[in-house]
């Protein structure tokens, strides 16, 4: 995976790779915080994505079959799953001018290149974390990563939301002082309980 000139996309991505590398064939149907998919389907809806935004970009390295509806049966390895997906995305966003429009696969459609980057950051950056809680590892996300993720997020989920890709906000938790981190807040705002473990 090479480096792009857009730091959060890069924090993002290996992140991603980093979670995905630890998780064992026996970890692949533990429920998620996504609460319809196994740790098979997000891994397969995350390589998805980060494939998606190459297509948007270079009109190849499009995602095999639906991102939205995974069947959470790999027929590869997690690694030859998620490594050429995150490479694709990464090779794309190198060719991306950060101050010049750039297609997206989600709504508006285009966006300014730093925003199109930090967009498939999120989505890179919160699957790790889904991963992450779901097979027992620490989150891949801190505060300095959530932030510039959490700008965008206001800027694009509102319409994604509506057709499913994010449930509704979760509302915050009163106990937490004397401030909400910054990744718990991302959290929330894309329908994620911060607090989330596997069923015991």
């Amino acid at each position: 995976m090479s480096p792009t000139s857009f730091p959060v996309l890069d924090r993002a991505h290996a992140a991603l790779v980093s979670v995905a590398a630890g998780i064992g064939p026996d970890q692949l149907a533990a429920p998620t915080p996504c609460s319809d998919w196994t740790v098979a389907q997000v891994l397969q809806h995350a390589a998805g994505d980060q494939r998606a935004y190459a297509q948007a970009i270079t009109g190849t390295e499009g995602p095999d079959g639906d991102p939205f509806a995974p069947s959470g049966e790999l027929a590869t390895s997690v690694e030859a799953l998620v490594g050429p997906a995150v490479a694709a995305s990464a090779g794309a966003f190198a060719t991306v001018d950060p101050d010049a429009t750039t297609p997206v696969p989600v709504p508006p459609g285009q966006l300014a290149g730093s925003d199109a980057a930090t967009a498939a950051a999120l989505d890179a950056g919160v699957h790790a974390w889904d991963l992450a809680v779901a097979t027992g590892r620490p989150s891949p996300l801190d505060d300095d990563l959530a932030g510039p993720l959490l700008d965008l997020a206001r800027q694009i989920v509102e319409p994604l939301r509506q057709w499913g890709a994010y449930a509704a906000v979760v509302p915050a938790d009163p106990t937490v002082e004397p401030a909400e981190p910054v990744v718990d807040e991302l959290l929330r705002y894309l329908g994620r309980d911060p607090r989330w473990a596997p069923p015991a």
